[in-house]
C-alpha cells in the first residue's frame, strides 16, 4: 500500500533486527543517497520523507537540501531516536522557520491530553448509543452530500485524480459504506443469541458487541478520502471515540477531512489530528484501544511494535505484488478492459489492490499485448501522458523511483514508457519477461507499469505466486473451473477475483484485509463493526435447580453421573441415577 506519515522513517530499537532488510520503495529516490554509512542503525530518517512529501520552500517544513548534517533529537516512546551528525553526501538541514513551527507541533503531551479529553467523553457513556452513532453516520452522508464538489476540487489538487474517478472509487464507496451501516446498525448491535448446554440448564448465552473505547485510523494518501472515511465509520457504528490521523502526502484532502468532520460530527468523541511524522508519532506513543493502519508494510512494522509497548491490537491494511493470471481460453477484449480498469484506471496504478503483474502463457502473450494496446487507446486516446482519465503520480519521489525502476528494464519495454517529469505523469507502459530478480519485480511497482511474464504451462504460474509474499489480492482469468478450483485453493491471498479486477472490494458480505505481509485483520461493513467491537460473552443463570453435584464432596456416584453428563452418553446417565454399572 502507500507510505504514510512516517515517510522515509527508519525505526529502531524494536527493529533495529531488519532495518537494513526492508526496502522501502515508496521513498528510495531520497534514502537512497542516505547510504547505510549516513545513518546509525538507531535513526530515524526525518529530512529525506519531509523533502519528498512536501514542496520545497514550505514554510511549515522549510528546509534545505545541502551537503552538511545536522544533528537533532527527537523522541519515540522512551528511546532517543538520533540523526547523525557526521558527513554524507546528500543530508538535510533545519531552516530556522522549521525549528520554530517545531515548537508549535503536536507533541506527546497534546496527544495524550486529546487521548484523555476523548477517553472522558467514551466513559460518559454517549457514544456507545444507538441514537448517538446514528446521528453520527448521518453527519458522514450529509457532509459526502453537500460538500461533494470540494472533495472532488480536493482529490484533483492532491492526485489529479479524474472527477468521475473521484465519485466512484472515493465519494460514492463511502457512502456506500455510511448507507449499509446506517441500514444495519440496529441488527448489528442486537446480542447474539448462542445455544447453552445441559450442564448449565437452566440458562441461557450470548455474545455482546462493546466498543473497545478510544481508537486510532492511520489513514494514507491514494485514496485519501475513502480510505480514512470507511475505518472511522466503522470505528463509530461500533460505538467508539475516534482520532484521524489523515496522511500529509494529500494535504488538500487532510485539509478537507479536518474541516468538515470538525463541523459534521461530534467532537467530544471525533476528532481529527493532521500533520506528518512528529503528529503521527506522538499519537503512537499514546494507550489506544485499536490502531487501523493503512500503508506499507514496512511502516506496518513500527506500527505494530509502537502498539506492543501498551498490547494495543492492530489492523494492518498493507499491500504487496498483486498476480492476474491470463489463461488462453478467455474473452480478450473483456479481459484487456477489466485488467485496465485494475491498474491504470485505478489512480494510475497507486493502489494496493492495483494489478502488479500479469501471468501468461508464451504464445498468448502477443494477442493479449496488442488487446491491451488496443483498448488502453481507447480509454486514454493516443498520448495518455495529455488525457484528462489518468491520475498524476503522486509525487516527485514517486515519479523517480517509478523512472529508476523502469530504466533498469528498458529494453524490455514492449508498450508505452513516455513520461513527463513536469506532470508527473508516465504512460501505460507495459515490460515483456522481466528477469525475476530485477527490482520491478522485487517490490511493489505502486504505478502505471505493467510487467508480464510468460510461462509454458498456465499451472507454472502457482511456483511464480508462491515465491513472493502473499499478496492483498490475487485475480486469476479463465473460463477452465479446474483451474479455477486450483487457484482458490493453492494461492492464498487477502482477497481473490475470478475474471475481473478489484470488484471485490466493493461488494458487499466480504471482507477486506490482508494475509502475512499484505496485512492483518479486516473491515468493510459488518467486518468493520467488529473489527472495533469486543465480542463480550454473556451467561444468565436463575437461582432454581441448583444441583450439588457440581460441590464436593465428590462421592462415587456423584463421579459417575457427573462424566455421564459431561460425555452426554445417556445411557451412561440412566445407569449413574439408578446406582447400577454399565458393565
Amino acid at each position: 500500500m502507500a507510505e504514510n506519515s512516517f515517510g522515509s522513517v527508519i525505526y529502531t530499537p524494536e527493529l533495529a533486527s531488519y532495518t537494513n532488510q526492508i526496502y522501502d520503495p515508496f521513498s528510495y529516490p531520497i534514502t537512497k543517497a542516505f547510504s547505510s554509512s549516513c545513518f546509525t542503525m538507531k535513526s530515524l530518517c526525518l529530512g529525506p520523507f519531509l523533502a519528498a512529501s512536501t514542496p520545497i520552500g514550505s514554510r511549515a517544513f522549510a528546509y534545505n537540501l545541502n551537503r552538511k548534517c545536522f544533528r537533532k533529537q527527537l523522541q519515540f516512546h522512551s528511546s532517543c531516536v538520533v540523526l547523525s551528525s557526521f558527513s554524507c553526501s546528500a543530508t538535510v538541514s533545519v531552516a530556522p522557520e522549521l525549528e520554530l513551527e517545531e515548537k508549535k507541533t503536536f507533541d506527546g503531551e497534546k496527544a495524550a491530553l486529546l487521548v484523555r479529553e476523548l477517553r472522558k467523553s467514551f466513559d460518559s457513556g454517549r457514544t456507545k448509543s444507538y441514537e448517538w452513532r446514528i446521528s453520527q453516520l448521518e453527519g458522514i452522508a450529509k457532509m459526502l452530500e453537500e460538500k461533494e464538489e470540494e472533495i472532488i476540487k480536493a482529490l484533483d489538487k492532491d492526485l489529479s485524480k479524474p472527477g468521475f474517478e473521484s465519485f466512484i472509487t472515493e465519494i460514492s464507496q463511502a457512502k456506500s459504506s455510511c448507507s449499509e451501516a446506517l441500514e444495519e446498525l440496529k441488527h448489528w448491535m442486537k446480542p447474539e443469541k448462542v445455544k447453552t448446554s445441559i450442564t448449565t440448564f437452566p440458562s441461557s448465552a450470548e455474545i455482546v458487541s462493546e466498543p473497545l473505547g478510544v481508537v486510532l485510523v492511520v489513514s494514507t494518501w491514494n485514496f485519501p478520502l475513502l480510505l480514512s472515511l470507511d475505518p472511522v465509520i466503522g470505528a463509530i457504528s461500533a460505538g467508539n471515540a475516534v482520532v484521524l490521523k489523515p496522511s500529509e502526502i494529500a494535504p488538500a484532502t487532510s485539509s478537507v477531512l479536518a474541516d468538515f468532520l470538525k463541523s459534521y460530527l461530534d467532537n467530544s468523541a471525533i476528532r481529527v489530528v493532521e500533520g506528518a511524522i512528529p503528529e503521527t508519532t506522538a499519537l503512537l506513543e499514546q494507550k489506544w484501544d485499536k490502531i487501523l493502519y493503512t500503508g506499507s508494510a514496512r511502516v506496518g512494522r513500527i506500527v505494530m511494535a509502537a502498539a506492543a509497548k501498551h498490547l494495543t491490537p492492530v489492523v494492518l491494511e498493507l499491500g504487496g505484488k498483486c498476480p492476474a493470471v491470463v489463461d488462453s481460453d478467455v474473452n480478450l477484449q473483456v479481459t484487456a478492459r477489466r485488467i485496465i480498469a485494475g491498474k491504470w484506471a485505478c489512480n494510475s496504478g497507486q493502489a494496493c489492490i492495483s494489478v502488479d503483474y500479469i501471468i501468461t502463457k508464451k504464445e498468448f502473450a502477443p494477442a493479449l499485448i496488442n488487446a491491451l494496446k488496443e483498448e488502453l487507446e481507447q480509454c486514454f486516446g493516443k498520448d495518455p501522458i495529455e488525457s484528462k482519465d489518468m491520475s498524476r503520480i503522486v509525487s516527485p519521489a514517486q515519479f523517480t523511483r517509478l523512472a529508476k525502476l523502469l530504466d533498469e528494464v528498458s529494453d524490455k519495454i514492449a508498450l508505452g514508457g513516455q513520461s513527463d517529469e513536469k506532470k508527473l505523469k508516465i504512460a501505460p507502459t507495459i515490460v515483456l519477461d522481466v528477469p525475476q530478480e530485477a527490482m520491478i519485480m522485487q517490490e511493489e511497482i505502486f504505478g502505471p507499469i505493467m510487467p508480464i511474464i510468460t510461462v509454458d504451462k498456465i499451472e507454472d504460474c502457482f511456483s511464480i505466486i508462491k515465491s513472493k509474499p502473499k499478496p492483498l489480492a490475487a485475480y486469476l482469468f479463465t473460463n477452465n473451473e479446474q483451474l479455477k478450483k486450483d487457484y482458490v485453493e493453492k494461492i492464498s491471498s487477502g482477497g481473490m477475483l475470478i475474471n475481473d479486477t478489484i470488484m471485490h472490494v466493493a461488494t458487499r458480505g466480504l471482507p477486506f484485509g490482508g494475509v502475512e505481509e499484505s496485512g492483518m485483520g479486516s473491515y468493510h461493513g459488518k467486518f468493520s463493526f467488529d473489527s472495533f467491537s469486543h465480542k463480550k460473552s454473556v451467561l444468565y443463570r436463575s437461582f432454581d435447580a441448583d444441583s450439588s453435584l457440581r460441590y464436593p464432596p465428590y462421592t462415587p456416584q456423584k463421579q459417575k453421573l457427573l462424566k455421564a453428563i459431561i460425555s452426554r452418553d445417556i445411557f451412561a446417565i440412566f445407569l449413574a441415577l439408578f446406582g447400577s454399572s454399565k458393565e
